[in-house]
């Protein structure tokens, strides 16, 4: 899972400037990324839809 975060991340225009900026929209953003990982994951990976 972790590394499909890093990719989504970077398509979603999370920086470490935005970080900087505004870290709750960082912190929105970032469990956004998660959740959608993680979605992924248990959908392709374990339960094989």
């Amino acid at each position: 899972m972790g590394r499909l975060v890093h990719p989504f991340s970077g398509r979603a225009g999370i920086t470490e400037q935005l970080k900087a900026t505004d870290q709750l929209k960082w912190v929105g953003l970032m469990n956004m990324v998660k959740a959608q990982v993680e979605d992924i994951f248990f959908n392709e990976l374990i339960y094989c839809d």
